[in-house]
């Protein structure tokens, strides 16, 4: 990936057959797409790559076991398709960046046979459904095996449980991958650049985008043949733009996340929660050696500014408690995100969380716009390819193979699971910190510590005792496109997700290692400094935490 200074000039001075508007996984998806089949493309982001909606998910990459329910209960053919279609694109997410994916067991505790039955059966056709793209099939757990496999669980009640496999992974990462990969084949992208306005023909159709520079608030313009709104929650403001007229099709719908140390469940299997006082899902899953719970479903809009709040953390403990032999508290909670999925309205759905997941691509005859609008991380893939179809019939009346179903990302290349054993030998690192690198960067971890080949202080760790080292700053600064403390510890390396406080202890190398990085001045870096601080303080703050020592 070039640096920021070098892209920006390049897209600046090119025009393209495709501009895809949106950084996050759809777009990122489609900019790929888009690239292999031969289209010269260009990515513009708002703000950073993966910053909003696309690293606040549950890092499932799974068919949708509450999705099947409502098919089944409803007779939804609409549903089904959408679960149809995500196991299948499961499978091919698992394979395309296998370092940063996994295969995750989930247990459901039953307290009832009536359960036990209503799941077991439930889930045999979540296998059925996946066919040859089933990663193991479900079966019944005993009490006494429940017990041994979720040693946290309570007791009281348990009558056995259901087990099944789905697939996780890491969202940042794999967003940051696509971006990668999308311009080794080629592409052109710029982060922090905002489409303001769209330039049309004498026709009325698209023919360029007004661009505004978040960072230096420079204006400039961008040239294509077809445009791509790929912006998630923001795709209505994109489409308005284009056509004042059309009527708005995006309802949005708030998911929220909390952090916990991995002793609070005890196991490196996940739990499945099937439902709430109010009928929503839960999962407590293990992610980066700690416990990830959530999410909630409340219907928000464009104008609401998203965050943990303390209701929302003493919702999702009141009922992950019930199962738990020893309950949870507050203040063990050590991060937590907040974000928007972006729903596509349907006049029969009166709730957000009983709108299907599946997506829809739109072609607006006045401007030319393709907007793709709803869908999922896990169907991020099949999205993109019905964006690029669309864009292929609108130059040429046809399209041509898609590449990406089977295309493997950056980093997976001579990539295996004990790949971070070579790291060990090769560079002298810790275990820690080899697993963490094999899972952050796949094979492409040799050019992170290629940076500490030249420059032995980049060995060293950014955190006393945690895995990530200095030379991940650098590479992301260099080579990821990063330009601030945020980008690094939340995206790029994800310490804030791992915890709050080791973030904030981190920030300090992050800012003078940025500053040699940039040119910053003493006072930019201070200013840098204090900003990041203070925003995951209010983080904290606003979900009902103090600020203080750093959970281990």
């Amino acid at each position: 990936m070039k640096r920021r200074g070098e892209a920006l000039g390049s897209v600046g001075a090119n025009s393209f057959d495709v501009c895809v508007i949106g950084g996050g996984a759809t777009g990122s998806g489609c900019a790929l797409d888009s690239q292999l089949r031969g289209l010269r493309t260009v990515q513009l982001e708002a703000g950073d790559f993966a910053s909003a909606t696309s690293s606040a998910s549950t890092k499932m990459v799974h068919g949708g076991v509450r999705y099947l329910e409502q098919a089944v209960r409803q007779l939804d053919l609409a549903e089904y398709e959408v679960v149809n279609r995500a196991l299948r694109e499961r499978i091919r997410m698992l394979s395309n960046a296998p370092f940063l994916t996994r295969t995750i067991g989930f247990i459901t505790p039953c307290f009832n046979w009536f359960d036990v039955a209503h799941y077991e059966i439930g889930l045999k056709l979540y296998d059925w459904i996946a066919g040859a793209a089933r990663l193991s099939s479900s079966h019944f757990l005993s009490r006494n095996e429940a017990l041994r496999r979720l040693p946290s669980l309570h007791p009281a009640r348990l009558v056995g449980a259901v087990a099944y496999a789905d697939g996780q992974f890491d969202d940042a990462r794999y967003n940051i991958a696509l971006v990668k990969t999308f311009t080794e084949a080629g592409g052109e992208t710029l982060n922090y650049s905002r489409v303001i306005d769209f330039q049309k023909n004498t026709d009325g159709r698209i023919s360029a985008v007004e661009v505004e520079d978040q960072l230096s608030n420079r204006r400039f313009v961008v040239r294509a043949r077809a445009f791509v709104n790929a912006t998630g929650p923001h795709a209505d403001t994109i489409r308005h733009m284009a056509t004042p007229s059309v009527p708005p099709r995006m309802r949005l719908s708030k998911g929220v996340h909390i952090v916990l140390p991995l002793e609070v469940l005890g196991s490196s299997e996940a739990m499945l929660i099937p439902k709430t006082d109010d009928g929503r899902v839960l999962f407590a899953i293990p992610w980066l050696g700690r416990l990830l719970v959530g999410t909630t479903e409340d219907e928000v809009t464009i104008h609401d500014d998203l965050y943990l709040t303390s209701g929302e953390v003493e919702y999702l403990l009141r009922h992950l408690n019930r199962y738990l032999s020893q309950p949870a508290t507050a203040d063990q909670v050590v991060s937590g995100t907040a974000g928007a999925r972006p729903l596509v309205s349907s006049r029969k759905s009166k709730s957000t969380e009983k709108l299907a997941r599946d997506h829809v691509v739109e072609l607006d005859a006045e401007s030319g716009l393709i907007s793709a609008m709803g869908g999922k991380w896990t169907t991020y893939r099949a999205m993109a390819e019905d964006a690029i179809d669309a864009v292929e019939k609108y130059l040429n009346g046809s399209t041509t193979a898609c590449l990406t179903r089977n295309f493997q990302l950056g980093g997976s290349e001579g990539y295996s699971p004990g790949y971070w054993r070579t790291l060990m030998r090769q560079f002298g690192l810790s275990e820690l910190t080899a697993q963490h690198l094999a899972a952050k960067f796949g094979t492409r971890a040799r050019d992170v510590m290629g940076l500490a080949a030249l420059d032995q202080g980049l060995a060293a760790p950014l955190v006393e005792g945690l895995a990530p080292v200095r030379a991940e700053v650098v590479f992301a600064a260099r080579d990821e496109m990063a330009i601030s403390i945020e980008d690094v510890l939340a995206r790029r390396i994800g310490l804030e997700s791992y915890g709050w406080r080791e973030a904030i202890r981190a920030a300090p190398s992050v800012a003078d290692l940025l500053a040699r990085e940039f040119g910053w001045s003493e006072a930019a870096k201070r200013g840098a400094l204090d900003q990041y601080i203070e925003r995951v303080g209010s983080l904290m703050r606003k979900a009902g935490l103090a600020a203080g020592p750093a959970a281990g």
